[in-house]
Order: structure tokens, then sequence, then C-alpha cells
């Protein structure tokens, strides 16, 4: 009986044992299958951060500030240019008064401004505008008012309608607007977009009481 019994005790111990060891396996692979998940995710930070660091950063923003006429172009008759703004503005659905407004901030209505950072014409179009709006001369007014409109245009449509945001782009960039959702804190894009709007707002009711 005294053998029995304690034989019955070894292979209790030696069962107890190996549950042990099975849960210390167990924990083991566990901690393991961690290490690797933890291993998969620095190694997916890593190559987010090196995707990000190669992402082409937008160019530094230099302002479209018009400067003395360069090119071999004629001025324009009030009533020419009158007729290029209505027409413009009927074919893409705009006010004149934005369109005239944004060309008299561009150009100060000179269609021949050039501006220090290559922008051309009365809406002052940069030349990769103009050639993806299939603009042949810049110069000439109506293909400059034309292409102005539509690409002001588009950029409210790309905004929901939002005339600052719109504005912004066609200023700095829909890079920049596209960044943060917002009007780039540029003082510059700033002030033109406040210029603009300013011209727009009826003037205060005078009392006359």
């Amino acid at each position: 009986m005294r053998v029995l019994s304690l034989a019955c005790l070894l292979t209790a111990h030696a069962l107890a044992q190996s549950a042990q060891e099975t849960a210390i396996a167990r924990q083991r692979e566990s901690i393991q299958r961690q290490r690797t998940a933890l291993e998969a995710q620095e190694g997916a930070a890593a190559r987010q951060r090196a995707s990000a660091a190669r992402q082409p950063k937008p160019p530094p923003w230099t302002p479209p500030t018009a400067t003395a006429p360069v090119a071999d172009c004629g001025a324009l008759t009030d009533s020419r240019l009158d007729g290029l703004i209505q027409k413009a503005a009927k074919n893409n659905v705009l006010t004149p008064d934005l369109l005239r407004a944004v060309i008299r901030r561009e150009s100060s209505f000179e269609p021949c401004a050039v501006s220090r950072s290559g922008a051309m014409g009365l809406m002052q179009l940069m030349p990769g505008t103009a050639f993806d709006l299939g603009v042949d001369n810049p110069f000439d007014a109506e293909q400059n008012i034309d292409a102005g409109s539509r690409f002001l245009k588009s950029l409210l449509n790309r905004y929901g309608g939002d005339l600052s945001l719109a504005l912004s782009a066609y200023n700095a960039g829909p890079a920049r607007v596209d960044a943060i959702k917002a009007i780039p804190p540029i003082k510059e894009t700033q002030d033109y977009v406040k210029e603009i709007l300013n011209r727009l707002r009826p003037p205060p009711a005078i009392d006359s009481q």
C-alpha cells in the first residue's frame, strides 16, 4: 500500500510539473508573439516615416506682386474690359464684381503685367496653370480672363463654394489651403482675401435723418 501511495504521489507530482511546464511554455509563446507584433508595428512605423520623408514638399511661396508691363500687348478700353469680364462671369456663373475685384488686386487692370514669380496677365496666371487651361497667349486679355475665371470657378467647386478658401488657393496655391483647410497664415494672402471680400461687400447705409 505504501508503495502504491508513493507511486500515486510521484505520478501526481509529475502531472503537476508537466502542467506547470506547459503553462510556462504557453506564456513564453505569448510573449514571443507580442514581441513579434511589436517589431511589426515598429517596422510599419519606420516605413511610414520613410514614406513621409519622401513626399514632395510645397515649393517656397512667392507673392505674385505685379511689376511693370514687359510684354508686347496693348491697353484695354474700359468698355472692352467690361465686356470680357461680363462674358467670363456669365460663362462660369460668377459675378462680374468678383472678377473685377480679383483683376484689380492681381494686376491693377494691366494686361501686360508679369509678377516676380512669373504670373502673367490680367488675372496673373502661372505658366503651368495657363498651359493646363489651354491658354496660348496669357497676355491676350480674353484668353487670360476666361482661363482665370475657369480656374477660380474650379476652386470654388473644390472648396464647396467657400470664397475665402477659393481666393486663398488662387493666391497661394491649393496645396497650402488643402494642408490646413483654412486661409494660410501668410500675410499677403490674408490681405489679398480681405481686400477682395471688402470690395464685394455693399457700403454701409447712411442714415438721412
